[in-house]
Formats: structure tokens, sequence, C-alpha cells
């Protein structure tokens, strides 16, 4: 949730009523999350919350077939789990490429374990939330199964609507949340947190009694005490159990866990940051991240590279609005190269959809100029065939027009943030349908700067 609010930058909250904490949680699948914050597997998690005293099955992680066989054997019970480890929701009701269904399966016997473990693993696995694409499974986790009579949800995370951390909780755990918040927002409770003070033993006990969880009470409130420290020890934006489940044999578990953490934090979380996995990522998203570049890649035919969150945010919404859609959102940031920005074109052009480049650059920090000279040797280099359009304002643009004009380069700059986000739309249209009908498009601009025509050739 907390990630969907940092890449769409809009807090989403008017007030922190109920009804408002449910729409907040209907927006939050994990496909949405930003690349930079870091995610971690679901073995991560619960190796995190062992080491914060927090209870979860039995477990261990294998990388191939007799691996898994291994631990199974080790766990001495005939009742197992399986669980890809896949950074992507829905993993249950997905399927590998392979026709295997399931991305968490229940096995009776350490052969059968080294069965699906096989067949699950180095294989790319489909939800909703992954796209036809999939993502690549290369290891599974072997854990004991647990038999839930009761399941709870909480959660806490990072939220700028309550200006800091927040407690969430649900006596309807074990499912899907954001069906819950939207089906029954009152079933959600919120407990804002006081960075200053902490998660006090008094809040803790007051939503331990609201979710019906009074027996044993003093347990489940050091849990939650426990998940608090974790959250900020950890630098955590998110730590989510879902299900907190009691077992009909005996005690509550964490039996699924999700944690995220603020990139931000690298710097005091070195051994965390280096188990980040980075075959879960989008290679695009890998490379930016080399060049501190934030890209995320979207659906559209237009490939954006501006400066700036706010001003990127504005100029896929005028994309939108002249009926185009954006390919990527990529914010070169302040103190960008030249070489960044070629990376950043290379990383754009990588995307088979994208139809046309628009670059939007205010000169502050940033100059023109150094945009300029990525984009040329960008065109140079890469070979690019794609039009691109290119609206630059600020520091050094006349040294900056300059260069696009002496370049030679069939560059189209305007002044007009309108009249380039139109152009730029109407010629992923032409390069589209030139496309689809196997003609070469040719885009001669005799003057850049000062010709607005744009002209087509078989």
């Amino acid at each position: 949730m907390a990630s969907f609010l940092a890449r769409t930058g809009s807090t989403l909250i008017e007030s922190v009523k109920p009804k408002t904490v449910a729409k907040i949680l209907s927006y939050a699948p994990i496909g949405l999350q930003q690349v930079r914050n870091l995610n971690v597997q679901e073995h991560v998690s619960y190796t995190l919350l062992n080491e914060g005293n927090i209870s979860t099955p039995k477990f261990a992680v294998a990388k191939n077939g007799k691996e898994a066989v291994e631990i199974a054997q080790r766990l001495k019970t005939d009742n197992l789990v399986l669980k890809a480890q896949v950074l992507a929701g829905g993993r249950g009701k997905g399927t590998f490429k392979n026709g295997l269904k399931g991305g968490v399966r229940v096995v009776f016997s350490p052969e059968s374990a080294g069965d699906f473990a096989s067949k699950m693993i180095d294989q790319l696995l489909i939800t909703k939330q992954t796209g036809a694409a999939g993502r690549i499974c290369k290891k599974v986790m072997v854990a004991e199964r647990k038999f839930p009579r009761r399941e709870f949800y909480f959660a806490v995370m990072m939220e700028r609507a309550f200006n800091g951390p927040v407690l969430i909780a649900s006596k309807e755990g074990g499912v899907d949340i954001e069906e819950v918040a939207a089906s029954d927002p009152d079933a959600i409770l919120y407990e804002p947190i006081d960075i200053a003070k902490g998660l006090t033993k008094e809040q803790a006990c007051k939503i331990i009694e609201k979710v019906g969880l009074s027996d044993n009470a003093d347990e489940h409130v050091q849990m939650l005490l426990n998940m608090y420290k974790l959250f900020v020890e950890k630098d955590a934006l998110l730590v989510e159990i879902n299900p907190y489940a009691e077992d009909a044999m005996s005690g509550f578990f964490a039996l699924d866990a999700k944690l995220r953490f603020d990139d931000n934090a690298e710097f005091r979380q070195k051994e965390l940051f280096s188990m980040r996995d980075w075959t879960q990522e989008d290679p695009k998203e890998v490379e930016a991240a080399k060049y501190n570049l934030n890209y995320i890649a979207l659906d559209g035919t237009i490939g954006c590279m501006v400066n700036g969150a706010g001003l990127a945010m504005a100029t896929m919404d005028i994309i939108k609005l002249y009926g185009g859609e954006p390919a990527n959102f990529l914010d070169v940031g302040g103190g960008a190269t030249a070489e960044a920005v070629k990376a950043a074109f290379k990383i754009i052009t990588s995307d088979k959809k994208v139809m046309c480049l628009l670059v939007n650059i205010f000169g502050g920090i940033m100059r023109c100029d150094v945009i300029a000279e990525g984009i040329i040797a960008a065109a140079k280099d890469l070979n690019l065939n794609l039009p691109i359009v290119v609206r630059l304002q600020g520091t050094k643009v006349k040294e900056a027009r300059d260069l696009i004009r002496s370049s030679g380069l069939k560059i189209l700059a305007r002044d007009d943030l309108d009249k380039a986000a139109d152009m730029a739309v109407h010629l992923a249209q032409i390069v589209k349908l030139a496309r689809e009908m196997n003609m070469d498009v040719n885009f001669e601009i005799p003057d850049a700067q000062k010709d607005d025509k744009c002209k087509k050739k078989k």
C-alpha cells in the first residue's frame, strides 16, 4: 500500500476514517510496488520474524528437487507445504508455464516434495500480478503444514496520512485484505503510532481486545510489540503478517508475511540489502538502478524521459490527455550525466512497445545542454530509428537547442509541452500503423527548431 502511494505520488487519503483506510487497501496490489523499495522473499521474511521472536512454521529453502527431499526428511512430518519463492501475489492460484498449476502446494511425502519442487524451480510462474510474462522461480520454500482454527491480519506500515507509522489489524485474516476492506470497511482497525513514543502496550492491548484475542492476551500483545520493534530496527516500510493463525494443535504462528524496506536505509542495513533477489525485478529497472535512474515500466507506446517526479507525472498525464499511453515512468533526477541519459535511452528503447520518445526537461540543477549531449550520443550510438520529441526549458536551454540543431539528427524540439505531447502521440500512432503494415517510416526535419511538419515516406 505505501509503495503504491509513493509510486503514484498521491496520498489517496483525505482523512483517517475506516472507510478511507478501506479505500487505500483496495489500491494495494503488489504488482505496483515501487522498484526503489526493497522487497524480500517469503523465506527471508520468515527468518527476520524468527529473529524478532515471532513464531513461524519450521522451514528451509531448496534450490532443486534433491534439496527439497532432504529438507522434508529433516522436518520429520508428512504434512508439508511447498511455496514458490516469487515476488508476486496470488501464487496459490498461479500457473507455471510448463503447465503445473499452483505456486503453493500441499504434499504428503519427501518424494512428492522433490517431484513438485523440480517442476517449480527454474520455471516461470504466471499470476494475476505478474501478467503473461510471468516471473522466474529459482527457489522453493519447504515448510511444515499448519491447520489454522482462526486467522487474523496484522500490519505495521509507514503512511503519510497518519504522519508516520500505523498499526492495521483485522479479525478476518488469511484472505485478500483488499477484498475485506472493500466489502466490510469496519472490519479494518487502525491505530496511529507516535514515532517518538513507539507502539505502547496500551495500544497493543486495545487492538488485541478488539480483534477477539483476549485469551492469552499477553502473548499476542508481545507479538505486536515485537513486530513494531522489527519494523523500526530494520527501517521497514511494511511488516505484514497475514494470516496470524491459531494452529489446531498448538500455538499461534505467522503463516505468511510480507516485508518491505526503505532503500534510503541501505547504508544501515547492508546485510539485509545483500539478500535482494535481482531475478525477481524487471531487468530494465535493475539496469536503471545502476545509474540512479527512477524507472518503472508501463504498458504504453510513448517512452518518457523527464527530470523530477512531479514533472514526470504531469508529462504522463498530458500524454493521456492527448490520447496516448506512456510506456514508462523515468525520472533522471537532478544529477544525471550524459552517460546516464544515454543509459536511460537504452533502457527505454529496449521495450519493443515504444513507438516514440518524449523528453521533457526543466533545467535547474540539471542543465539542458547535458541532456542534449546525452540525447545526441544515444541517438548516434544506439542507431535509434524512432522519432524523438524534445521539450527543453531552463538552464543552458539555448546551448542545448544549438547542439540539437547542429547534430544533423532527426530530433523534433518544441518549446511548448502541449505541442510536444500532441506530436509524440501522433508520431507513435504513425509508427505503430507503419509497423503493422510492414512499412518504413522516415521523418525528415529540415530544422528541428523551426519546422513543425512531420513527413511520412514509404
